[in-house]
């Protein structure tokens, strides 16, 4: 199935419709079969590397994706972070913004990938290639350039400046652009088949039409053409009012959630492939097989090129459920 997925993001057609995913998909059980705590993951090359291989193992799903949180590039950028160490299945948040306005955000393009985490990261995705990556397509995971402002920048002085000096914030979201585009080149050169780009706070049902299309469209395209091809944009929440805008982001492929409608997505995308949109939480999470089955074939029929879940799996998610979406 590699070697098919791989054939598939180049731009061939399929006979099949592949599932697998691009985003985080580790579980409860896999990381107990492996004996691995979920605070501890995150930054140990080692760890992180056998929790991204553990679905894989546990269920057959030809994918692993690293890292295992989005929050990696604002931690090298000085955010301090909250790894939950008290035990809850949670991913990693930003504990404390760095900047109080978005005016402050200069020279990032030109730091070093040393800092961080980020090259525990791509050890980590070396260790998996070299575990499982004859049967697993790998993503290199990273937020978009808004997802990534949000987590940096004090929000109400940046909703002003989006109003009043919309350059300031257009300028700083090209240079976290640049940033990310380095961290995704990094990733590739360390193993990752494809990029996915996680733009989870920048979706239209979010921020509005408006602002996508003057803020966040641009600064995914910018980022999107200085990745190495084959890159693949994921976007939650409602998008149906800015379908038009995401084939001209130049993603070989598209990843929606649940809350957008696939018809009407596969007829804007055109020829961009179509990833999606089995709801994580009432579907893979708390659903049945029949569930699960019934969503896979609607999702089929709406035209997916391939089925994933529309979002970060829920960790507690059963090797049962995955397998049921497998099927």
């Amino acid at each position: 199935m590699r070697g098919k997925i791989l054939s598939l993001l180049s731009g061939q057609k399929m006979d099949v419709v592949p599932a697998f995913s691009g985003l985080i998909h580790v579980t409860v059980e896999g990381l107990e079969h492996e004996g691995l705590i979920w605070h501890e993951v995150h930054r140990n090359a080692q760890k992180m590397a056998r929790a991204a291989a553990s679905t894989f193992k546990l269920t057959g799903i030809p994918s692993a994706t690293l890292p295992l949180d989005l929050c990696a590039p604002a931690e090298a950028l000085g955010a301090e972070l909250n790894f939950y160490e008290d035990g809850r299945m949670q991913f990693p948040q930003v504990r404390k913004v760095v900047y109080k306005s978005t005016k402050e955000i200069r020279g990032v393009e030109n730091i070093g990938l040393e800092i961080g985490r980020l090259g525990v990261i791509c050890e980590a995705i070396r260790l998996v290639k070299k575990d499982v990556g004859e049967d697993v397509v790998i993503s290199g995971l990273i937020p978009g350039p808004y997802t990534l402002l949000l987590y940096l920048c004090n929000l109400p002085n940046m909703v002003v400046e989006m109003k009043n000096e919309p350059q300031a914030v257009l300028d700083a979201l090209f240079r976290l652009s640049s940033f990310l585009a380095e961290i995704g080149k990094a990733y590739r050169e360390a193993g990752a088949d494809f990029i996915t780009i996680h733009d989870m706070g920048g979706s239209a049902g979010f921020v509005g039409p408006s602002v996508y299309e003057k803020f966040v469209f641009p600064a995914e395209r910018d980022l999107i053409e200085r990745l190495p091809k084959p890159r693949v944009l994921s976007v939650c929440g409602r998008m149906d009012k800015a379908l038009h805008w995401l084939p001209l982001t130049g993603a070989e492929a598209v990843s929606l959630d649940q809350l957008t409608a696939l018809k009407s997505a596969r007829e804007a995308l055109k020829d961009t492939l179509l990833f999606g949109n089995i709801d994580p939480v009432a579907t893979l999470y708390r659903g049945d097989e029949a569930d699960i089955t019934e969503a896979v074939i609607g999702a089929k029929e709406a035209g997916v090129d391939a089925v994933w879940p529309g979002c970060d799996l829920v960790p507690e998610t059963t090797a049962k459920n995955l397998q049921a979406m497998l099927e």
